[in-house]
């Protein structure tokens, strides 16, 4: 793994404020997000307020005051990190540009300038289903982090897996809302709802187009036009993230990890993770575990 393209993660940790509390003036060198589980944050940064409730997220950017305007109770999580590239997006309002962090088959080493990723500065979670997996993220996060040797490596791979999902949700909420090939856009939220669900399974063309009611080429043309990759390049890359994670976490055979990963030919799975990766499972292996 190229550390260059990962967050690193500073602190992390949940507090429970019971009696109202005010957020103290500070000016950090890190990017911090918060999310809020109950009650209320109320902050400004840079003179902008905010008022976080349940389901709030909120990213403070580096070398910016800010501080609470207002007290109250409150339960959330924090996360500092620090990122070589990230920035405010100038052509998104309220959104911050992260290039280099999504890996592809064309550039193993993650510099393709075409994996850009835009992540929401502040966004609020209202579906039940996202805010159990945003809690269900954290909370595995900050067992890895609390551990007595913390796995930077994998913290850092499941934090990316949570902003890439925040990244995709706030996406198709502006489509959602704005766009009017709606239809279409929802078809691919659907699809990589579905890819992420069932990644483990084989998935195929046909079955895609009975499934979702389309044909084929076109839902990959937009599938492409919205991710920056074709479905199933997307599949593989899936994929090979939870191989990589398996990797981490595991001593599992390479075989039963390509099983468990939908790519079940052992020399077939090593080709893959190859070629998203840069090198051979072995080789990610030895280098993951060596730093242990």
């Amino acid at each position: 793994m190229n550390a260059d393209y990962v967050p690193r993660i500073k602190l992390m940790g949940f507090v429970s404020y019971k009696n109202p509390w005010i957020h103290f003036k500070r000016n950090t060198h890190e990017f911090i997000l918060y999310f809020v589980k109950n009650g209320e944050l109320h902050l400004q940064e840079n003179g902008v307020a905010h008022v976080l409730k349940k389901g709030d997220l909120l990213v403070l950017e580096p070398h910016l005051d800010h501080e609470g305007t207002r007290k109250h109770t409150c339960d959330y999580y924090y996360i500092h990190f620090e990122h070589p590239d990230i920035h405010p997006a100038p052509d998104r309002p309220l959104s911050l540009l992260a290039k280099q962090w999504i890996m592809g088959e064309s550039d193993p080493a993650g510099k393709d300038s075409n994996r850009q990723l835009y992540f929401p500065k502040t966004c609020t979670l209202t579906q039940k289903k996202s805010l159990h997996h945003m809690h269900h993220a954290l909370g595995e996060m900050l067992q890895l982090y609390r551990r007595k040797h913390f796995n930077r490596s994998l913290t850092a791979l499941k934090f990316m897996e949570m902003l890439i999902e925040l990244s995709r949700e706030s996406l198709f909420d502006e489509l959602e809302n704005d766009s009017p090939h709606t239809k279409s856009y929802m078809k691919v939220h659907a699809l990589l709802d579905y890819i992420h669900e069932h990644y483990a399974q084989k998935i195929i063309s046909s079955e895609i187009e009975l499934r979702f009611e389309c044909n084929y080429d076109y839902i990959n043309r937009v599938f492409a036009k919205l991710t920056g990759l074709t479905i199933m390049r997307y599949v593989n890359q899936v994929r090979i993230h939870h191989a990589k994670e398996l990797i981490e976490a595991t001593h599992l055979s390479f075989g039963e990890i390509g099983y468990l990963t939908g790519l079940d030919d052992p020399f077939y799975f090593s080709k893959v993770f190859k070629k998203y990766v840069g090198m051979s499972p072995n080789q990610y292996y030895k280098q993951v575990h060596e730093k242990k």
